[in-house]
């Protein structure tokens, strides 16, 4: 069965020769013209990834985006757009983006990227085990991708579940960068690295009440997370 791509782009010219292409390399598409037609349509189907523009009509992309987060944790989506300012790099992965792809770009770049997201998608599905890791006076649950604490439960992004075990596996001693990026993220760049920076700061607010729990920078080089009283 093909993999279903929601396409939210309001120029119909781009639109449908990007959906063409899409269809030419084996994948479903559903091309809505602005934000609020591509929520509508989020709701009513199911995708396996979403292919978003940021200005748009009724509903731009951002908050498209937002919705769709809170709608599914897990679904990858991917901006497209000429919005290139770094602050509008920046909230793209904020809202939980998995890349961000200024226009112009190149067409077969585009799918393998797509065809790289899908598949970390699917070796997530298919290799996380259930299991529990005691991380101070919080309980992590890699499997259902929370931490909970006193009955209160914090769900966590695909991304930050994650970095979250492997800044565990590699506690007391030193998670490098580029690891995390490449295994992560798939890339190691400027943008990744300033999404994985956004990512280990809403990290640190989690635990930000249990002092035993710390994620140090170590300059230049990555992150360690300290357990201890």
């Amino acid at each position: 069965m093909a993999q279903k791509i929601l396409l939210v782009e309001d120029d119909p010219c781009f639109g449908s020769v990007l959906k063409s292409y899409l269809e030419l390399s084996d994948y479903e598409v559903v091309h809505c013209v602005n934000g609020a037609a591509g929520l509508e349509a989020f709701r009513k189907e199911k995708f396996d990834l979403c292919l978003l523009d940021v200005m748009m009509p009724e509903m731009d992309g951002f908050t498209l985006g937002k919705k769709i987060r809170e709608l599914d944790v897990a679904v990858p989506f991917v901006y497209i757009t000429a919005k290139s300012l770094k602050e509008d790099v920046k909230l793209g992965y904020e809202i939980g983006a998995d890349d961000y792809i200024v226009k112009p770009f190149d067409s077969e770049l585009l799918i393998f990227k797509i065809k790289a997201i899908l598949s970390r998608s699917k070796h997530e599905e298919v290799e996380v085990k259930p299991k529990v890791i005691e991380l101070g006076d919080y309980e992590f649950n890699t499997e259902l991708r929370t931490i909970t604490k006193d009955g209160q439960v914090i769900k966590l992004t695909p991304k930050e579940s994650q970095l979250l075990e492997m800044l565990y596996y590699h506690r007391d001693g030193l998670l490098q960068r580029d690891k995390a990026l490449n295994e992560i993220w798939g890339t190691s760049d400027y943008f990744t690295a300033r999404s994985m920076d956004v990512y280990v700061t809403k990290l640190r607010k989690y635990f930000k009440d249990d002092p035993s729990i710390k994620i140090e920078n170590v300059h230049g080089s990555g992150f360690r997370l300290v357990l201890g009283k």
